[in-house]
């Protein structure tokens, strides 16, 4: 057996970084008492290391073609490793409050930050089921991460039991398209699936079903409200963040680089999921009174819009998405900001009564909340507005014009949550105000405000990177 040369492996150094960092921090942990703050320190530099090197790699492959580094996998490594630490940054106080300070925690959130990479950067379905698995089995275990609490522990077993099964479904696909393609590789199914089949179509579907399963996509996003609302609230932070990200991007690679000879087969799935999941979400977070269990919702409808973009099947599809993914990790960090602030002497609280009268008590995170809010409704001039013009331009492009006109009018009827919430801060009377907002949070929801508000004076890197990254898909 030859061994591997370093040198072939440089495009896996972010996750080498990561995998490696977090052993230590491991033994770190283990050895030293009280080593919780030490070990979520060295995680977060570690994340930002690993965004650094992700965006300083040049393009290249690594293990057989199994590694892929590309325009399209740096831009959303850097977003997935920036959401992860965000994330982590986030749950410093919550962790310390709630008395949950274990250094296990940071690990999990590396070892799911590497198998994120992994699957940004999968070549073909092997690594795509390795990097999938490695991400998804330590969200299994932060989601059950307050053992103490009945309904976090809810939130891990459901999360689990479902994700096993979709985890399950997404292997018979993929054990359907190497049945009738004889071949893993995603150039390699390209070549041989130029005539389509029934068969292959089949294993689309059941692929197709695992990825719905891990960005949260109608059908399959039964998981999202109760997971949310059960799981700590850094760990509901952390899941509407990076992980939605890195398989936002392995199910536009896949599709895009494994199938470019059957779009109009897989196009019908996605505007399918894509009108379900914008339709889904706008209705049934109206009735919702647990602001986490708004947030799924809204994250099951901000899915839908990313898929608009992908359903295009072109350059300016992808490039949609990407700076729909984009933007949308700024809103929902920066709304979850607010939500971690949610505290009283008595505890957390989480229903969106709780927010009576905000205005009053706390202006400055009643503004930027309301910011956030009117973002992620799509109102202009906010960042929230080009995210959904960038997409639904894609899809017009496209020709997709019924699936654009779908999306403006949920567009519309989800604004109407979102309106709801600032109505209760500035027009009701004032609920008991909050303990002071800690010094991290304040950080994470003023930038995330800022570039919601002033994105539309300079969006121009943004969309050349995204645009740039997308062409290397094609």
């Amino acid at each position: 057996m030859n061994a591997i040369p370093l040198s072939s492996m440089t495009p896996a150094l972010p996750e080498i970084v990561l995998a490696a960092g977090a052993m230590a921090l491991l033994m770190v942990g283990a050895f030293r008492e009280r080593s919780a703050q030490l070990v979520n320190l060295g995680a977060i530099m570690l994340l930002v290391a690993a965004a650094f090197l992700a965006a300083a790699l040049p393009d290249g492959t690594a293990f057989g073609g199994s590694f892929t580094v590309d325009g399209f996998a740096r831009f959303m490594k850097v977003l997935a490793f920036g959401g992860s630490a965000v994330a982590l940054v986030m749950s410093l106080d919550y962790l310390a409050v709630e008395k949950q300070q274990k250094f296990e925690f940071a690990i999990l959130i590396l070892l799911s930050a590497t198998g994120m990479g992994m699957l940004i950067s999968a070549g073909d379905l092997i690594a795509l089921y390795l990097g999938l698995e490695l991400m998804s089995l330590s969200l299994y275990v932060v989601a059950a991460f307050n053992r103490d609490s009945v309904r976090s522990t809810e939130a891990g077993l459901k999360y689990f039991v479902l994700g096993a099964l979709s985890s399950g479904m997404l292997l018979y696909g993929c054990s359907l398209i190497y049945g009738f393609t004889g071949t893993v590789s995603f150039a390699g199914i390209a070549k041989a699936s130029a005539n389509g089949g029934i068969g292959l179509t089949f294993g689309l579907v059941f692929l197709f079903a695992g990825f719905c399963f891990k960005v949260s996509a109608v059908p399959f996003h039964m998981w999202t409200p109760d997971v949310y609302e059960g799981a700590p609230t850094p760990v509901s932070a952390f899941f509407a963040a990076a992980p939605k990200i890195a398989a936002m991007a392995i199910f536009a690679r896949a599709t895009i680089s494994a199938f470019p000879g059957i779009v109009p087969q897989w196009q019908q799935i996605v505007v399918f999921v894509a009108i379900a999941s914008m339709v889904l979400g706008a209705f049934a977070a109206i009735g919702q009174r647990n602001i986490k269990r708004l947030m799924a919702y809204s994250s099951i409808g901000h899915m839908g819009f990313a898929l608009v973009g992908l359903a295009s099947g072109t350059a300016e599809g992808v490039q949609g998405v990407l700076v729909y993914m984009s933007i949308y990790l700024a809103m929902t960090v920066g709304a979850f900001a607010v939500i971690l602030s949610m505290r009283r002497p008595e505890g957390m609280v989480e229903q969106i009564s709780d927010l009576a009268g905000l205005s009053r008590t706390n202006p400055a995170m009643a503004f930027f909340l309301a910011l956030l809010l009117f973002s992620l409704a799509g109102i202009p001039p906010l960042a929230g507005f080009f995210a959904k013009y960038y997409v639904f331009l894609g899809a017009i492009k496209a020709g997709l014009y019924g699936l654009a006109v779908i999306g403006v009018l949920a567009s519309v009827v989800g604004a109407y949550y979102y309106l709801l919430i600032v109505k209760i801060m500035y027009f009701d009377e004032p609920a008991k105000g909050f303990q002071p907002m800690p010094g991290e949070l304040k950080a994470v929801l003023g930038v995330a405000g800022l570039f919601n508000l002033l994105f539309f004076v300079y969006p121009a890197p943004l969309i050349a990177a995204a645009g740039a990254a997308a062409k290397s898909l094609f």
